[in-house]
């Protein structure tokens, strides 16, 4: 039942762009660009499609693609019809891929044949609940949805969700082992685009850039520019000559880049010479630390365009802001900070005790507002721990300048951010103890002057196993097989024990203290 104060949902604010910016450019891709009228036939294309089987409002679907146009009009019409959609990680393993359809009850799962259509008949079969899959390209023996939709007559975009039912529920990993399902309501994506497009000094004439996953941080940022009849370009990946020639040769004026690419490309000068990348006038960084020295150099590089956003899953994207104007050389102080609480954020810290701590004084960030999270899926405990005392606990421990300006300085929780992606030690160490030689593993984070932080373990091998030359890069090997790429140790220590607390488990802090006693630890 729709209330006197319901709207504000992301399939309103879509089709509200469509409808407003009609003639602009909206979408593009390698292959195919889309004014957002025609973005608007697609969307209804597959409103129609999923409508035609059986797919509503309060259903689940999961989509595995790379970045191109197609799934981001799938996105927009799930969000139209109240369909909540659970993006599943392109560099993940099948292991998290399998439990993240099981968990989040998705009827339907949409991919991208081309990239992932062995990968994703192996998810079919192993995954019983999943009634439906459905692919963007021909796939032997799978419907292709582009094929079936180019027949259809677009259904309207008649936007059917509530404010508060869930638009995209996205996993995170969980310290326990066990991936973590977030429930993010229309309520707090429309909140996240207004305050983006609000708040973030954006040029006049945008034309965004996205290289990074769109079912991930890349994506989600597609709402505020649409929000600003903006336009957005998908790269398919990160490709330094291929980003800065579609810069130069498409006039990108805005990006999200995180630091590590940020990084490559500094160290790249003769690549950033050969084009002209004067258009850019708004590079947006987040998702992993960065340091003051390092972005001293890219201001010097790119010039005064850089912005700083802090979020987490839980609450998307600008729980603060560092903006463009914050970026002030004369102040170094400030380029270690992650800004200022954005409007519409209540943002807090506090000690153990929930009693706010004074200027200065270290406490955990805590977050009010339209922007939370409605909890966690099917797990009310560890909603109920989030938030207690009636406020979201991000785990992250800042401190608060005279000026208001927030400076992280470590992480209650022992996630790692290496090149962008989140990563847990659990699920390290829980890959390498499935090895048959591997006893006990510690898993944390070291510094890393490309990756931010680098996943770095710790093992004890089994009575009988033998620490060769080759068992490193063995285990490397097969903890990327099992979880992912990123999730594979940069480098492996054979002890002959672990350091352990006075409850038996890993002690972290203590495999941790020799490489960050001089340093702090924390996302800049």
């Amino acid at each position: 039942m729709s209330s006197l104060h319901a709207g504000g949902t992301a399939g309103r604010l879509i089709a509200d762009a469509v409808a407003r910016f009609a003639d602009r450019p909206a979408l593009a891709d390698q292959r195919t660009r889309w004014t957002y009228a025609e973005l608007g036939v697609w969307i209804g294309r597959f409103v129609a499609g999923f409508r035609a089987r059986g797919l509503g409002k309060g259903d689940g679907i999961a989509i595995l693609t790379s970045n191109r146009v197609e799934p981001w009009a799938a996105i927009c019409a799930a969000n139209i019809l109240g369909i909540r959609y659970t993006p599943l990680h392109p560099l993940a393993g099948e292991d998290d891929h399998a439990f993240i359809l099981e968990d989040s009850q998705a009827r339907a799962l949409i991919v991208d044949a081309e990239k992932f259509g062995a990968h994703a008949l192996r998810l079919r079969d192993r995954v019983p609940s999943l009634e439906t899959l459905l692919s963007i390209g021909p796939l032997d023996g799978v419907p292709d949805l582009m094929a079936e939709l180019a027949d259809l007559d677009p259904a309207p975009l008649d936007p059917q969700a509530e404010a508060e039912d869930t638009s995209l529920l996205c996993y995170t990993g969980g310290t326990t082992g066990r991936s973590k399902g977030i429930m993010l309501p229309h309520r707090a994506i429309a909140a996240m685009a207004t305050m983006i497009a609000a708040e973030w000094e954006w040029p006049a004439d945008l034309r965004y850039a996205a290289m990074t996953p769109i079912s991930h941080a890349g994506g989600i940022m597609l709402y505020p520019v649409m929000l600003m009849g903006g336009s957005a370009r998908l790269l398919p990946g990160f490709d330094k000559e291929a980003f800065c020639r579609t810069v130069a040769e498409e006039r990108i004026t805005a990006t999200f880049l995180v630091p590590t690419i940020v990084n490559a490309l500094l160290e790249d000068p003769a690549t950033l010479a050969r084009h002209d990348l004067s258009s850019l006038q708004l590079i947006v960084y987040g998702a992993a630390p960065m340091s003051p020295d390092q972005l001293r150099r890219a201001m010097d590089v790119f010039g005064p365009v850089f912005l700083q956003l802090y979020g987490q899953s839980e609450a998307p994207q600008c729980v603060t802001t560092l903006r463009k104007v914050d970026h002030d050389l004369s102040k170094p102080e400030r380029l270690g900070s992650c800004g200022r609480a954005t409007a519409l954020c209540d943002v807090r810290l506090f000690d153990a005790d929930m009693n706010e701590v004074g200027v200065g004084e270290p406490g955990e960030l805590c977050v009010r507002g339209p922007l939370v999270m409605n909890g966690y899926w099917r797990q009310p405990e560890l909603t109920e721990q989030a938030f207690r005392g009636g406020w979201l606990h991000t785990g992250d421990v800042a401190r608060k300048d005279a000026e208001g300006f927030l400076h992280i300085v470590d992480r209650t929780k022992d996630m790692i951010i290496s090149g962008g992606f989140n990563i847990y030690p659990r699920e390290v160490e829980d890959a390498l103890m499935a090895h048959p030689a591997v006893s006990l593993a510690g898993v944390i984070g070291i510094p890393d002057a490309k990756w931010g932080e680098a996943v770095k373990a710790f093992v004890t091998l089994r009575p009988g196993a033998e620490a060769g030359p080759g068992l490193p890069g063995e285990l490397q090997a097969h903890v990327k097989a099992k979880r992912g790429a990123p999730w594979s140790p940069k480098t492996i220590e054979v002890l002959s024990e672990i350091p352990l607390t006075g409850l038996g488990k890993v002690d972290r802090k203590a495999l941790r203290e020799p490489y960050w006693r001089d340093r702090t630890r924390g996302v800049n």
